[in-house]
């Protein structure tokens, strides 16, 4: 009996094998959630931006093209998720019905359903790809069916428990504005430094608000001070590279040295309360924004957007100097003194030597 369970298994393994699956997390916890935050980027976000560019140019024609852009959230979500997990071209396109319906069905808490979803009907539809001698049948309709139904019966339980924890998290920040300004800018801009989609992550829960500010505040801490505390080894070309780019660069070298990683870290627990008590910075824009600090500089317009839309909606009055001056010493001016000083104390103490900071 052992040795035919043995080679069952051994049976299982070469068929997942064959057929690309592969069940870690890595695969699925940093490929796939980087991938999908792509797909946010390329819909969503963009689509954002666009149509805030439209609104603020009188561009009717704009805003109706980010309108477009950002309708195809969940489709380019999915899409992205199948393509990082090697889906063949039948199961990749089946994806944007299975995005669709997850996207939909899951509600505020959309994203996180589908990339529970898609990540299932790629591997279902992984698994029956060119079984068959009516590929172009079985493939999509098993891929659709399976991504479908699961977001019937999955989508809208997924959603709710997202949406739960985010609004328990903005709930918390606003009751502590202090300690949770701390604890959200730190972790989620730990996570954006990390190979793991902080995005992808906050666009999930529907982190917005003053909790949304606070993610922001983390994410700009890591990118900026990273970029500024390497300026001696990287100069201008790593300036761009992690302060517009990703702070994810430097993670080789916090393999080497994780002492590198304390000053933006400590940046980040100063900037969130700052960001949460003294100005009462908010993301009213896209929930994705709050996990993409400087990158791009989405995240800055993700807080414009949002102070555009609460205008619209009648709860601000206007923008105010207030608003700007917060904005540029939370995501720019104090991430970069804070961690320049702090590098610099460490480079004084041995703790970061010459050459722990470059990039390859």
């Amino acid at each position: 009996m052992k040795e035919a369970l043995k080679r069952v298994w051994e049976a299982v393994k070469a068929f997942l094998h064959r057929k690309n699956i592969e069940i870690s997390a890595k695969r699925y916890g940093i490929d796939a959630m980087s991938a999908m935050a792509q797909g946010l980027f390329a819909s969503l976000l963009i689509g954002t931006i666009i149509k805030t560019l439209g609104q603020q140019l009188g561009i009717a024609y704009l805003e109706e093209m980010g309108g477009y852009a950002t309708a195809m959230s969940g489709p380019a979500m999915a899409v992205a998720i199948g393509f990082a997990l090697g889906a063949p071209p039948l199961v990749l396109f089946s994806l944007i019905a299975v995005g669709n319906a997850a996207n939909t069905l899951g509600g505020a808490g959309g994203p996180l359903a589908v990339f529970v979803i898609a990540i299932i009907a790629s591997e279902f539809g992984k698994a029956v790809s060119k079984e068959t001698k009516v590929d172009i049948l079985v493939t999509p309709a098993v891929t659709i069916a399976v991504g479908v139904c699961l977001s019937s019966w999955w989508a809208p339980a997924i959603g709710s428990a997202a949406s739960a924890v985010g609004t328990v998290i903005m709930w918390a920040t606003e009751q502590q504005p202090f300690f949770m300004g701390i604890l959200v800018s730190v972790l989620v801009g730990v996570a954006l430094t990390l190979p793991i989609s902080s995005a992808a992550i906050c666009s999930a829960i529907g982190l917005t608000g003053l909790a949304g500010g606070a993610a922001v505040a983390g994410c700009c801490a890591q990118m900026v001070g990273f970029a500024v505390m390497s300026f001696q080894e990287n100069r201008w070309g790593g300036l761009v590279s992690q302060g517009l780019g990703t702070s994810m660069l430097q993670m080789s070298n916090i393999l080497k040295n994780p002492r590198i990683w304390i000053p933006p870290t400590l940046a980040a627990a100063v900037t969130g309360p700052i960001a949460t008590c003294i100005f009462q910075l908010e993301m009213n824009g896209p929930a994705v924004s709050s996990g993409m600090g400087t990158c791009g500089l989405v995240g800055q317009i993700g807080v414009y957007s949002g102070w555009v839309s609460d205008i619209a909606a009648g709860t601000k009055t206007a923008i105010t100097a207030m608003d700007w001056v917060g904005l540029i010493l939370v995501c720019f001016v104090l991430p970069a003194v804070i961690s320049w000083a702090l590098g610099l104390l460490f480079r004084k103490k041995g703790w970061i030597k010459e050459g722990d900071l470059k990039l390859d």
